[in-house]
């Protein structure tokens, strides 16, 4: 078995523990209708990046990027209707007791606290959302802040994500990854490990207070990948 030690789990948020694509495509769809876009096309663009980058990179005349991110992020905040935690999350959560754990999202802090609580989520102790960083995923900046004040740095930690910006971002800092596909319609081609939810991993006691996690196998004496978590600090 692959056996990796690492100091802290850092989990995306939409997609990865929960499902919020019912919404946000709903309310992104009827802004892209208004500006005239093909929708179908342009709704697989907007996942695992921070809403003004997607706006941004349509170069659309006349549109103010800060301006129309701040309105739909307020209409996701206000319509969170179809927001669903991916099966096993909140288990998997609570099963972390007191190892370090952090949300690292693209997304702005009210919104990605009004979807955790919408999916039944617990608050995670650590929450690194869109205005803590200067450059979003596929940066690997949110990451690295996260692990800082975790009171490690981003090679010790198994960061859990499931879009390609937020592969990236993680590859770039350093972590273990892991994928999390319940929300892909096909299959990613990824070298790292891959789980459909959170049903897929075991996780058991470990020395010292800390939990061992494991992928692809039932338990840590079988074959798969296993991460030895260890306790949590409070976060800076």
């Amino acid at each position: 078995m692959d056996h990796k030690t690492v100091d802290a789990v850092l989990l995306d948020m939409d997609g990865t523990i929960l499902n919020s694509i019912k919404a946000a495509e709903r309310i992104w769809g009827d802004w892209a209708r208004g500006h005239g876009l093909d929708v179908d096309a342009f709704l697989p663009t907007i996942h695992g990046v921070q809403s003004v980058e997607t706006v941004r990179r349509l170069g659309l005349p006349g549109v103010d990027p800060v301006a129309e991110a701040a309105a739909i992020t307020q209409a996701e905040i206000d319509n969170v209707e179809g927001i669903e935690a991916i099966a096993g999350a909140a288990e998997f959560l609570a099963a972390l007791g007191d190892c370090r754990w952090a949300v690292v999202t693209s997304a702005p802090r009210a919104l990605a606290l009004g979807r955790i609580r919408a999916a039944g989520l617990p608050i995670p102790p650590l929450l690194i959302a869109a205005e803590d960083v200067e450059r979003g995923k596929p940066a690997p900046d949110c990451f690295h802040l996260a692990a800082e004040r975790l009171g490690t740095t981003a090679d010790r930690c198994l960061a859990i994500e499931d879009s390609v910006a937020g592969i990236a971002a993680a590859e770039s800092a350093g972590a273990s990854v892991l994928v999390v596909t319940a929300t892909h319609h096909e299959p990613m081609d990824t070298p790292h490990g891959a789980i459909v939810d959170y049903r897929d991993l075991w996780m058991e006691q470990a020395p010292a207070g800390g939990v061992r996690i494991g992928a692809g196998a039932s338990t840590a004496d079988a074959g798969g990948s296993c991460w030895l978590v260890a306790r949590r600090v409070t976060p800076g």
